[in-house]
């Protein structure tokens, strides 16, 4: 594949991404709240770590390439 042709595609996507996430924001709530998904906080410091949230996103990126390969 052309480099020129996959930074279009690259571009293209983040667009899209950018403009989901811009006028849709509850599409993405759920992230960062499903069961497993560590947070600990104190008055000084947080952590957030999305174990789930992670595995979600991962899954579905599989299925998507597998989808189109």
């Amino acid at each position: 594949m052309d480099i020129g042709k996959l930074l279009i595609t690259a571009g293209i996507i983040i667009v899209l991404v950018g403009a989901i996430i811009t006028f849709m924001p509850n599409l993405f709530s759920w992230f960062g709240r499903l069961p497993f998904d560590i947070r600990i906080e104190n008055e000084h410091s947080s952590v957030f770590i999305p174990i789930t949230s992670m595995l979600v996103v991962s899954l579905v990126l599989i299925l998507l390439m597998n989808l189109f390969k």
